[in-house]
This record gives C-alpha cells, sequence and structure tokens, in this order.
C-alpha cells in the first residue's frame, strides 16, 4: 500500500515545488517570432518552469505576452493549463529600449503588487540602464508564502556599478513592501572581463552576508563553446526563503543538448542558457507522509485509551 502511495504521488500529484527561471531570450522582436523553429524552443524552455523571467524583448507592439500565453496555454493536451504574464515599460536610455516580462502558472502563484524602480536616488540618479521591474509574489503551495523577484539585464560595461545599486533596490522595496523574501536574478554579465575577481570587493550584493549567490563564479551560462562566463545569476535573501530553497535544484539549462540542437541553432534562440532553482513545496513530501504516519499512530492511541 505504502509503495502504492509513493507511486500516486510521483505520478500523479502536482509538482512538489516550484520552479523559477531567468532566461536572456536576445534581441526577442519581430524575426524571432516569425521563426517557428525558435518559438518552439522558447515555448518548451517556458514550459519547464512555474515562474519565468524573460530579458531583451525588444519588439514594441506588445505581443510577445500574449502570443506566449496562447501558444503555452495550447501545448498541453486534455486539461488546458493557465499562465499569466506579467511585462514591464519600455527601458533604456535613448532609443534603445527592452523590456523585462513575468510568465508564471496561475494556479501556482499570483502577484501581489509589481512597481517600476524609479532610479532616481539623488546624488546617484540613473544608475541602471534598464531599471528593475520587481514583482510580488503570492505562493500559497510553497514553504515560503510570499517573495519579491527583482531583474536586471546590465549593460556589460557597468556591470559592477548596476550590480551594486541592486542593493539599494533592496532597501527601497523593505520601505514599500512588508517582505524579508528576495530574488534577484538575471543577466547581469556578471563574469570575465566585465566583473574582474578585484571588484567584487565593491558589489555590497555580494559582501553583505544577508545574500546568497546560487549561481557560482565558475559556472558557465553561455552557448558558445568558445566562451565560459557565469553572466547569468541567481542571488537569494531572507532567512526563510533561503531555506525554502530545494537542495541541488539550482541548475543552468542546456536546451541545446536537451532538445539535440547544434551550436548554431541554439543560438538562433539565444547566447545565454536560462538558469533556475526551486522552492520547496509547502511541507514537503516527506512531512506529507510523517503527518499521515502521525495521524494513524494518534487513531491508534485514542482507541487504545478508550478501550
Amino acid at each position: 500500500m505504502l509503495l502504492f502511495v509513493l507511486f500516486s504521488l510521483f505520478y500523479f500529484s502536482p509538482s512538489l515545488s516550484l520552479k523559477i527561471c531567468s532566461f536572456n531570450v536576445r534581441s526577442f522582436g519581430e524575426t524571432k517570432i516569425g521563426r517557428p523553429e525558435v518559438m518552439d524552443v522558447v515555448v518548451k524552455i517556458i514550459s519547464r518552469c512555474d515562474i519565468m523571467l524573460l530579458m531583451e524583448i525588444k519588439e514594441a507592439k506588445n505581443r510577445t505576452c500574449p502570443l506566449l500565453v496562447e501558444k503555452l496555454s495550447g501545448q498541453t493536451k486534455g486539461q488546458k493549463e493557465e499562465y499569466s504574464c506579467m511585462v514591464s515599460g519600455r527601458l533604456g536610455r535613448k532609443t534603445y529600449k527592452e523590456q523585462y516580462a513575468f510568465i508564471y502558472r496561475q494556479n501556482l502563484v499570483s502577484v501581489k503588487q509589481t512597481y517600476q524602480y524609479p532610479d532616481t536616488q539623488p546624488g546617484d540618479e540613473d544608475a541602471f540602464s534598464r531599471e528593475p521591474f520587481v514583482v510580488w509574489f503570492q505562493s500559497p503551495k510553497t514553504a515560503v508564502k510570499e517573495f519579491a523577484v527583482v531583474p536586471l539585464h546590465t549593460t556589460p560595461e557597468m556591470a559592477v556599478r548596476e550590480i551594486d545599486e541592486l542593493y539599494d533596490v533592496y532597501l527601497d522595496i523593505k520601505q514599500r513592501w512588508d517582505t524579508k523574501n528576495f530574488v534577484f536574478m538575471g543577466d547581469f554579465n556578471a563574469g570575465c572581463s566585465y566583473v574582474p575577481r578585484k571588484h567584487w570587493k565593491n558589489i555590497r550584493l555580494r559582501t553583505y552576508s544577508e545574500f546568497a549567490w546560487l549561481i557560482g563564479d565558475k559556472n558557465d551560462t553561455t552557448v558558445k563553446s568558445s566562451t565560459s562566463c557565469p553572466y547569468d545569476r541567481i542571488v537569494v535573501s531572507g532567512e526563510q526563503l533561503s531555506q525554502a530553497v530545494m537542495p541541488h535544484s539550482v541548475n543552468i539549462f542546456d536546451f541545446q543538448t536537451a532538445f539535440q540542437m547544434t551550436e548554431e541553432q541554439a543560438l538562433g534562440v539565444s547566447d545565454h542558457f536560462p538558469v533556475e532553482f526551486e522552492l520547496k513545496a509547502k511541507g514537503g513530501f516527506f512531512d506529507w507522509i510523517k503527518s499521515k504516519f502521525s495521524k494513524k499512530r494518534r487513531g491508534r492511541k485514542n482507541r487504545q485509551a478508550n478501550s
């Protein structure tokens, strides 16, 4: 009987964790939208995740979110999965603009609030090329019930300054919202020549103890075989959130290998691999098992006491 219960849980129950992902889709605009082979891969990548941050959206007609949600919702046979999308305004200096977008499963998480970081700190104005578009998620099915996700796509030459400035964003969020749980993620360009080793001491998000970097300095998040740089990062803060991270869940998803693509085909999708991690479900699988058996034991004791 126990084996049957275990089998049923693993194969028929909803996911026992929440997967959060970040992906620089590289110049995602009209050209890529018009290429079915690229769109198919992007949809497959997103469908692996419960929350997906997309960066470098350059399409100017706001078609990206509705189109991706439509394709994601229509890809499953039988029960239709409901996705939703939150997208920032067009961000950037002068004429070059990008957007951040969050695509998420509606049955697992919801959005409490959003805000666009103003980047008007006196004496330090316009620190970001693309200011973070911050989303506060509610997650009733995970061990941590709410958390704020702070996205960032830096300008490579300004990576050190922009990553450091995330600490000011962190302080600003804490003044605005009642949360202690933070996820910072995106294409930080946090490696190789853009962030030399000697400059890490100037980055508060790295030197302050309340932040944990899940993607390490020796990882490689690039598609090209000729490069090896940990540009894409995930940083978490908050005791409750940190304890909710699933062991061994941090991953760089090599879609080139997973989907049996050539390097040229993969580069047609992006020059970055997605990065990801998972949050534990509420209570967790073994806690659920423990609770079932403890109920049985309590029942036996009560029957013995009443007899």
